[in-house]
């Protein structure tokens, strides 16, 4: 852990060849609603070397869709637009999530230098979020899954995730089988709940779309379990702040 403008950082970066920048800002605006205010976003935008005009952020609303960046588009979209998964392969921006339990996800590629950043809560993960960001890159870009590499930031470990039975019923739902139901869900001491392990669920979809497992980094760190480094919903409620997720692609793979 690092120190950024007197708030702790983790700065998570991918062996070369690839150059591209990825952060993890662990204290975005403690205490602010969640979104936060552009003030806030200034120190991520300029550990990236760009303004916050030119972070492009979220309107998170824990689902699948996709947004896409191409280089040349001019400055991002306002208001933010509703979604969790941003792709681009545009240098002149940095693409930025953010998470106060869920897990954040940064995503580059080591041949085309394309990236995405992807929020991934229960909801998010049940509707397959780390594989519609491959399959996205794949799509929009080119991108082979080989040549990913995925940088897993900090969230809400299992062993402090204890979810209800609606939760489990919602996978099952949207067609994960039982199997890996059985990988993610541990009994939980309570009748009719369950320990999720949202570390595990990512890791299983990232295989499953083709990334190879030596290119997942997890930062196995727990939010709730460390509230000395990180914000946590759950631990914290309405008031949490939240971490802020951001990469940008590096003008010099051009």
């Amino acid at each position: 852990m690092g120190a950024s403008g007197g708030r702790p950082v983790a700065r998570l970066r991918a062996p070369p060849p690839v150059r591209q920048s990825p952060v993890y800002d662990a204290r975005l605006g403690a205490g602010v609603p969640a979104g936060g205010a552009d003030a806030d976003w200034q120190p991520v935008a300029a550990s990236l070397g760009v303004d916050a005009a030119h972070l492009v952020r979220l309107h998170q609303v824990h689902g699948a869709s996709v947004v896409i960046r191409r280089a040349g588009d001019g400055r991002p979209l306002q208001p933010r637009p509703d979604a969790d998964i941003v792709v681009s392969d545009d240098p002149a921006v940095a693409l930025a999530i953010q998470t106060a339990d869920c897990v954040p996800l940064l995503i580059a590629d080591r041949a085309t230098g394309v990236v995405a950043a992807a929020h991934a809560g229960w909801r998010g993960l049940a509707a397959g979020v780390p594989g519609v960001t491959v399959v996205a890159l794949a799509h929009e870009f080119g991108s082979a899954p080989a040549d990913l590499i995925v940088a897993v930031g900090p969230s809400i470990s299992a062993e402090r995730y204890e979810v209800g039975e609606d939760v489990r019923t919602r996978f099952l739902a949207s067609g994960w089988p039982e199997a890996r139901l059985e990988r993610w869900f541990r009994a939980a001491t309570r009748p009719g709940h369950w320990l999720f392990d949202g570390w595990e669920s990512v890791r299983d979809q990232l295989l499953s779309a083709g990334v190879p497992g030596g290119s997942i980094y997890s930062a196995a760190l727990c939010t709730s379990a460390n509230p000395d480094l990180f914000c946590s919903y759950r631990r914290d409620g309405k008031g949490a702040g939240r971490i802020a997720a951001a990469i940008r692609r590096s003008a010099a793979l051009d």
